[in-house]
C-alpha cells in the first residue's frame, strides 16, 4: 500500500508570486504527524511517503536469523557496533525503515542529546553513522521494486557502505551484496549476487568478513 504526497495542501491562497514549500520539508512535515495502525510502517524516498505493512512469518525468520547471526559476529570481535531494526534512518529529509542496520552501539543507546549521530527530534539515526542495511524482499511488485531499484538507489545516494538484499523472489531465491556506494550517480560501484545455499561475504564496513550462509536463507529453492 502506497500513500502518495505529491499536492501540497492548501492552506492559504496561493498566487505566483507566493513562494511555494519545498516539498522535502512538506513530506517531512506529514510524516512526523502521521500516526499509523499497528503493523504499517512509513518510509520518505524519491518525493513521496510509501506506506507499507510490516513482513510475513519467512520474513521474519530470515530478518530474525541475520540479525541473531549478525550480532553474534559483532560481538564476538568486540566491535563497538550492534545489530537494530524498525529504527527510522534519517538522511535530509528522507526516511527509511530497513530489516536491519549496523550502526554504533553509542548511537544506537544513546539519548537524543547525547550523540550527534542522533536525528532531529530524537525521530532515528543520521545516516552518516550506519555502516550497513539489509532488506528481506517482501511478494507483491511494489515491494520487490522498493527493495531492489529504489531503495538501492536511495542507499548510494546517502553513501551506506554496503546494502544487502535477500531475495525470496529472484528465482530460487538469490542474496546480494552491494558496496563502494557512488551517491552522485545512486548506484552501487561493487554487486555480489549468489543464489540461495552459497556463501557470500561482506565486503567492507563494521561487517567486513560476515558471511551470509543457507543458515541464515534456506537451501536453493525447488523450481518445481
Amino acid at each position: 500500500m502506497t500513500a502518495l504526497a505529491h499536492e501540497v495542501p492548501a492552506m492559504t491562497e496561493m498566487t505566483e508570486s507566493t513562494p511555494r514549500p519545498d516539498l522535502d520539508e512538506v513530506l517531512w512535515q506529514v510524516w512526523k504527524a502521521m500516526e499509523l495502525p499497528e503493523g504499517l510502517r512509513a518510509e520518505i524516498f524519491e518525493g513521496f511517503i510509501e506506506v507499507s505493512p510490516t513482513g510475513r512469518q519467512s520474513h521474519s525468520r530470515i530478518c530474525f536469523l541475520l540479525r541473531r547471526q549478525l550480532t553474534q559476529y559483532l560481538t564476538e570481535r568486540s566491535s563497538a557496533y550492534a545489530v537494530t531494526n524498525d529504527t527510522n534512518i534519517v538522511h535530509g529529509r528522507k526516511v527509511w525503515i530497513p530489516d536491519a542496520l549496523v550502526a554504533p552501539e553509542d548511537a544506537i543507546t544513546a539519548f537524543a542529546d547525547d550523540t550527534e549521530f542522533v536525528a532531529e527530534d530524537g525521530v532515528g539515526l543520521d545516516v552518516r553513522c550506519v555502516g550497513l542495511v539489509a532488506e528481506v524482499v517482501s511478494p507483491g511488485h511494489g515491494c520487490k521494486e522498493r527493495d531492489r531499484d529504489r531503495k538501492r538507489r536511495a542507499y548510494a545516494r546517502a553513501g551506506i557502505p554496503v546494502y544487502v538484499i535477500i531475495d525470496d523472489y529472484d528465482g530460487q531465491g538469490t542474496v546480494t551484496v552491494l558496496a563502494q556506494p557512488r551517491p552522485d550517480k545512486g548506484i552501487y560501484a561493487e554487486s555480489h549476487r549468489v543464489p540461495y545455499g552459497k556463501d557470500v561475504t561482506i565486503p567492507d564496513g563494521p561487517a567486513k568478513g560476515f558471511t551470509i550462509t543457507e543458515a541464515i536463507t534456506g537451501p536453493l529453492r525447488s523450481s518445481t
